[in-house]
């Protein structure tokens, strides 16, 4: 779980940081860059997996395509002067993990604080472009005794933080930066605090984040703080995704984009493996239930079917009519739907979600269904997390005044383009998201903002609303 973020010199974001809680939603105008703090969330997950290269090579980039220039990355990269990006994240890891080789790792803290600092080294010669370098890596413990000034959102003590919040440790960092005058280095220290001396690793040339390199159970903190990370993912549905065909040799469980909707769905009604839960036809029912919750859609039953001749699964509605119809030939704001419903219901589905514009697709009277659903993935933080209550994490993002005015204004973090002083010493107009005035994210001396600086989300435009003739009145 992603619990504050803080961002310097990436893209738009000159100096931004963000407190988040199980559910948040980004409100503000297109162009604004509301994009970017999902670029950002997306780029650390990257890190934990890819090198530097492959990392700023899979970010959408400032034209909205993937790869190019990694100056694209820095505030105004393309300008001679020094480049740096610097991102910090506080986050709860999981307790348990299994490391590459399938051998399980237990975290010794799982309330951690993980810092990263990325500069930028110029190309050399003509046909080429720079590349991102390793500056400063750290990874540190929160106390538990700290945790109530870190975990701000509104949560029970004794159900949720005493579960997820655990562990001690008496020594210093998992990983720590050291300058040398060989250069900068990053040092891995073992759980076992400051017994046994520390790794190591030559941050000129890792060419990756030392996170990035922990595949073993031999540091199993970092290994969780790793793996939490690799869990954030840019939820993004894509109705072709969604319509594709699902062989019995795919996996069963559900892309980013959607793929494998009929192999997840079929998996979850027949998991043998999973605690407590509910039959087959339960989590059919319930899916439809909730698929009902969209006006102008009439459900009878879902069900998956397996045909054996082709090898295929392919997902069936019955509406109350009769009338069968393959998943494929749903709408595409029904099926987008249809694939949160399923996630729902998916107790393996967990870590961080962030989520573009919800609301597209749907029709203007389903935007209520739509904003509770994706709150309902979320986790509940007044109860301990399990099969039932899964530990997600769900930060959206929209324009849309519908969506704004169904959020509770707590959840609301709100886009606005401000001035701020670069560290040039200019001044220049940055992405600033401001919390709701009086929320649990608000602090003292902060920026806010209230009901009269979101007028426009609240209320209709003048001449938009539609009216009967007098003759049709009475």
């Amino acid at each position: 779980m992603l619990t504050r973020l803080e961002i310097k010199g990436f893209k738009n974001l000159l100096d931004v940081n963000i407190d988040f809680g199980p559910f948040t939603c980004i409100a503000g105008a297109n162009g604004m860059g509301k994009s970017n703090v999902f670029d950002a969330i997306e780029f650390l997950s990257y890190l934990a997996t890819d090198s530097l290269v492959d990392a700023s090579q899979r970010v959408r980039s400032s034209v909205g395509t993937r790869g190019g220039d990694p100056r694209d990355l820095f505030w105004d990269g393309y300008r001679e002067h020094p480049r740096e990006i610097s991102l910090a994240v506080e986050m709860i890891v999981p307790a348990e993990v299994e490391d590459d080789l399938g051998a399980p790792a237990e975290a010794t803290t799982t309330f951690l604080r993980y810092e990263l600092t990325l500069g930028y080294l110029l190309a050399e010669g003509e046909g080429s472009v720079g590349r991102l370098t390793l500056e400063r890596e750290e990874l540190r413990h929160i106390n538990r005794g700290d945790a109530p000034k870190h975990l701000r959102f509104p949560h029970s003590a004794k159900n949720f933080r005493s579960s997820v919040v655990l562990g001690e440790r008496r020594g210093g960092a998992y990983l720590s930066t050291e300058l040398r005058d060989s250069g900068t280095v990053i040092n891995v220290h073992g759980d076992g605090g400051s017994r046994g001396r520390p790794q190591p690793r030559g941050a000129g040339r890792a060419g990756r984040t030392v996170l990035s390199t922990v595949t073993t159970n031999d540091y199993p903190t970092i290994l969780a703080a790793r793996r939490e990370m690799q869990s954030w993912r840019r939820l993004a549905l894509e109705p072709s995704a969604l319509r594709a065909p699902d062989g019995f040799s795919d996996p069963r469980t559900l892309e980013a984009d959607g793929r494998h909707l009929a192999a997840t769905l079929y998996r979850i009604a027949n998991d043998p493996a999973v605690a407590d839960a509910p039959d087959t036809a339960a989590v059919y029912a319930m899916v439809a239930d909730r698929l009902s919750d969209l006006s102008g859609v009439s459900v009878r039953d879902l069900q998956v079917e397996l045909d054996q001749v082709r090898e295929v699964f392919t997902l069936f509605l019955r509406e109350r009519s009769g009338l069968r119809l393959p998943a494929r030939a749903l709408s595409e704001g029904t099926l987008r739907f249809l694939a949160l419903c399923v996630l729902l219901e998916d107790p393996t589905f967990t870590g961080l979600i962030c989520m573009e514009e919800p609301e597209n697709g749907i029709h203007p009277a389903n935007l209520p269904a739509m904003v509770q659903l994706v709150r309902d993935l979320a986790v509940d933080p007044t109860e301990s997390p399990s099969s039932t209550n899964p530990f997600r994490q769900v930060i959206i993002n929209t324009h849309a005044p519908g969506v704004v005015q169904l959020c509770h204004p707590a959840d609301l973090l709100l886009a606005e383009s401000s001035p701020r002083r670069s560290p040039d010493g200019t001044v220049t107009n940055a992405l600033t998201l401001l919390p709701y005035r009086g929320s649990w994210r608000a602090t003292e001396g902060q920026t806010t903002f209230s009901e009269a600086d979101v007028v426009a989300y609240l209320a209709a435009p003048p001449g938009a609303q539609l009216h009967l003739p007098l003759g049709m009145v009475g």
